[in-house]
């Protein structure tokens, strides 16, 4: 049994991995954390309390975090997700607010008061509020089992400039206290997920579940695919995020290197690059580990789809 928190800024791809994480019966959810990123805080908070209310799992607790990135200005993306960031289904209101606690502060306390290797995090979003964490409380890395996050792009490059992936470019500052806090990290990037498309007219088969859950992603899946196949001329699209819970749960499904990876933040054409020195040709420590494929993409939706029948 993993127990998880999750960090993340809704977005239809975050929801995705939000219902494929509730879903998955060797998940205990321990809480969500959002962040500005897609959408400002306020709106992936509540888009958080919508997600879990839709699964039937109102009991886990969200708790909303940075408003802003460390050092630079929010970076919304509503042309890409949407207003609400979850465009796609006709949400019901929220029955319950977040919870009044900083995320920043109940990570902390969450971290300190758990025992030390039990608890792992996945980041699906700006990194912001676990470098603000670390910060505060830098022993809560040797705490941490496991930090995977969804963010960067090497042999890839970028999805919002040609160095730089969404996540990252964000809040580069933000990951870069991440990759430096020794931490045990796996990046799930573009690299991977580009490998990774869902199956051409995948929202079919989460309509054909007959469930408000498959409902609601396949809505998702149709808005969230129209932006990313007119740009890259595709008929389909990763689903970035889920992807990234699929290498968590299922690493036999991947491929990469144990390698040293660091953010440029202040390049004139590269910042939020992610520089991955694949090859060990700087004699820097090895931080992260940098998954770059995905071996069995067939498999990895099918057991995605597998999670989200589970859902009501």
């Amino acid at each position: 049994m993993h127990r998880l928190i999750i960090d993340t800024d809704p977005g239809q791809d975050d929801a995705l991995a939000l219902l494929v994480a509730l879903g998955a019966p060797d998940i205990e959810l321990l809480g969500v954390t959002t962040v500005a990123g897609n959408v400002p805080v306020t709106q992936t908070a509540d888009n958080a309390r919508r997600i879990l209310e839709l699964a039937g799992r109102g009991d886990v607790p969200v708790f909303a975090g940075a408003s802003r990135p460390l050092l630079r200005a929010p970076r919304p993306v509503p042309e890409i997700h949407g207003e609400t960031g979850i465009d796609g289904w006709d949400w019901l209101p929220a029955q319950r607010p977040p919870e009044a606690m900083h995320a920043v502060d109940w990570l902390v306390e969450t971290l300190l008061r758990e025992p030390a290797g039990s608890v792992s995090l996945i980041a699906l979003a700006p990194q912001t509020n676990l470098a603000l964490a670390l910060r505060r409380a830098p022993q809560i890395a040797e705490r941490l089992a496991r930090v995977v996050f969804m963010g960067g792009g090497y042999f890839e490059g970028g999805n919002m400039t040609p160095a730089a992936e969404y996540n990252i470019l964000v809040d580069p500052e933000a990951a870069a206290i991440v990759l430096g806090a020794g931490l045990d990290l796996t990046a799930v990037p573009l690299d991977c997920t580009h490998s990774a498309p869902a199956p051409i007219d995948w929202s079919v088969e989460l309509d054909a579940l007959g469930t408000s859950v498959g409902s609601a992603c396949g809505g998702m899946v149709r808005f969230f695919e129209q932006y990313g196949n007119r740009k890259y001329g595709t008929r389909s699209r990763p689903l970035h995020d889920a992807v990234a819970i699929g290498a968590f749960l299922w690493p036999e499904l991947f491929d990469g290197r144990l390698c040293p990876v660091d953010v440029e933040c202040a390049g004139r054409l590269t910042t939020g690059m992610t520089v991955v020195d694949w090859l060990r040709q700087t004699g820097a420590p090895d931080n992260c580990h940098w998954v770059r494929t995905c071996l069995d993409p067939a498999q990895l939706y099918a057991r995605m789809l597998g999670c989200l029948a589970r859902l009501p």
